[in-house]
Order: structure tokens, then sequence, then C-alpha cells
């Protein structure tokens, strides 16, 4: 009888994981919990334990593919003893195997017919045959398709689909887009009596929770598909991350009943582990605000994105010096810059704009 442990549900709306690894091989005895794969969602990459002992009969995906939500990752060989872990489910009969080994993509996948001076040439000026159109006998590949082919992409790199945090961010970015009426104000914010070494990234969360007291209209949920608007009481800062894998924006939750020194350890831990791709699924949610501090990278003003259902978002650009008005005389002053961009179809600009005189304030503060 057939025994197959399908991709289980990995956190709420993911429909696909990608494989980064099998920590297992066809034919291998493993034990429950034991892990088999690991797998990369829109997420974070996580390790998938067996659910049960027994021998693996069969991988049924290869490294870089995406399985479905409930598509079979393993079958183990019939007969043998179950443990009793978790069961997540099973489905009908697959389609035959194929002869492809996991982990191994076939250099040709269309196999293109092509003699092996034209794959020499091809290979040569670094052209995929799967991507020359053929205009040769019985549909195959000449040498002037190949040629023509490296003319029209010098300099272009190999073509990839995007997945996990980059097709996630894709996919974010175009319903923002799509749905999204945004507008922005612009300021900046004095903070030369700051105290030598105050840390800017608590400053800002700081300063965001006085603009959400004081205009709370802008620490909400908007739902268009109902047209309804939700107020949010408690503040939960969604911090912009950047690694080489893509935007993430973990979660510092109930950051306005939080001291100074508790933010900064939650700003580190969530930063850590974004690099290291292992924040839980339940930690890139529920954001009420989002904050880039893209300052720290260069830049004063951004066009930031609002992600649906928010409605704002906070940015901080460069901080540095600038002539400015002090005590109504010109003096070079520290500033910040800020942006702050809000949902037009939700938020009026008032708002918009009593938020940033908030926020300015606060950051204006000595301590």
């Amino acid at each position: 009888m057939d025994d197959k442990f399908v991709l289980p549900d990995l956190g709420e709306g993911l429909e696909e994981a990608e494989i980064v690894a099998w920590h297992v091989s066809e034919g291998e005895n493993v034990v429950a919990d034991q892990p088999l794969v690991s797998v990369e969602t829109d997420k974070a990459v996580v390790e998938v334990p067996s659910p049960r002992s027994g021998r693996i009969a069969r991988l049924f995906a290869s490294k870089g593919e995406l399985v479905k939500v409930g598509a079979p990752l393993v079958e183990f060989a019939s007969g043998e003893p179950e443990d009793s872990g978790t069961v997540v489910g099973a489905l009908e009969r697959p389609e035959p195997p194929s002869a492809r080994k996991p982990g191994v993509v076939s250099e040709h996948p269309a196999e293109r017919t092509a003699s092996p001076a034209v794959r020499a040439l091809a290979k040569t000026l670094t052209v995929n045959l799967d991507h020359v159109t053929p205009s040769g006998p019985g549909g195959s590949v000449t040498r002037t398709d190949v040629e023509r082919a490296a003319r029209g992409i010098t300099g272009l790199g190999a073509g990839e689909p995007l997945r996990g945090v980059r097709r996630a961010m894709a996919q974010r970015m175009t319903l923002a887009h799509r749905e999204v009426v945004p507008a922005g104000v612009l300021d900046e914010a004095d903070i030369g009596d700051w105290a030598p070494g105050e840390d800017i990234t608590v400053r800002l969360i700081r300063a965001i929770v006085a603009a959400c007291r004081a205009e709370p209209s802008l620490n909400a949920y908007y739902y268009s598909e109902t047209g309804v608007r939700h107020l949010v009481e408690r503040i939960d800062v969604g911090i912009a991350v950047d690694t080489v894998d893509g935007l993430i924006v973990p979660v510092l939750r109930n950051v306005g009943e939080r001291d100074a020194r508790d933010l900064r350890a939650g700003l580190d831990r969530l930063r850590t582990d974004g690099a290291a791709r292992v924040v839980p699924p339940g930690e890139l949610k529920g954001a009420t605000i989002t904050l880039s501090n893209f300052g720290m990278f260069g830049g004063r003003y951004a066009h930031l994105v609002i992600v649906p259902p928010q409605v704002a978002i906070v940015g901080a650009g460069r901080a540095g010096d600038r002539v400015v008005a002090h005590a109504g005389v010109p003096a070079v002053r520290r500033t910040l810059p800020l942006t702050f961009v809000f949902d037009h179809r939700v938020a009026t600009g008032g708002e918009g704009a009593r938020f940033l005189a908030a926020l300015k304030a606060d950051l204006e503060r000595r301590n």
C-alpha cells in the first residue's frame, strides 16, 4: 500500500514552497521528526520533519522545484511500521515516476536538434539552445541561429524565475500598485540636540508611537473589497529588512509598551533572523504600520510603497549636517530627512500632515 507524505501547510496563505535541500535520499531509513527537507516559502526557510519512522522509497521533487501545499514530498516503503508522528495527509497515486533523479536537471530540457559543431559554438558564445528559435531542416538549430541569438543577448545574464522572497515581493508590490492610492508628505527633523550615540531606529519607533497616538487614523487596516477600515489600538511596526534574497518585513510587536533597551534587543533579533532567513512565518504578519530606515544605505527621501491592508509607511533618509534656522539664526545642524506616505483612499491630507508633524516633534526632543 502506498504511503505518501505531502507538503504540509507551513503558514497562513502559503500555497507552495521551493525545495532548498534534501536531507535524506531514496533507500535511506529515517526516524520520526528527523529533518527530511528544507523548503523556502515567500517568508522563510523551513525544515520539514518526517512524520514517522521508515524507509524512503521515493523523493518526488528536485532541488529548486516548486511544490504545492498538499502535493507529495516523499513515499515511504510499504509494509514499514509506522511511528506515532503527525499524519499530514495523503494524495491519490501520482503519475509514474520520472527517470530523472532528484537534484539533477537536464542540461537541454527541450533537447533542441543541433550538430556537435553548433552545440560547441553555442557553448562558446554562452547561448542556451533552449532559447534559440530554430530555422534549419526539421526544426534544427543552425550556426546562424546561434549567432543571431548571441547578438541579441550580449551582456544579458541567464534568465531565472523569481522564487521565494523575491517572488512574494513582486506579488505584494503588484498588489500595492494596483490597489493603493498613495500620497506623501516630506520634512526633516532637527536632531542636533541628541546625545552622542543615540539609537536612530529606536527613536524613530518611539516617534511613530507618538504620531499614532496623535493621529490614530494612520494605525489602521483598510480592506478595499468590503470598503471597511479598522482602527488598531496596539502598534505593531513592520521593520523593512534588506537581504540578498529580497525585502522582508518582520514585525516588532506592541512597541508602545516597550522601553528602548527592549526595542533594541527585538530589532537585533529580527535583523539577525531575517539575514539568516529563519524568521517564523507568524512574525512576518500583522504589522499595523511600517518603518523603512533606508538612510542607513543612502538617500534622503524615497517613493515608499504601502502594502495593504496597512494604510501608512514611514521612511527615514540619511542623517547629515545642513544649514537651518536655529534659535532665529542660520546654523549648521544635524537633520534627519523624513518621508511619510499614506493611502489617500482612507486618510486625508490633513491627517497625514498632522501625523508627520507629531513624528517630527518627538524626534526633535532632546531625549
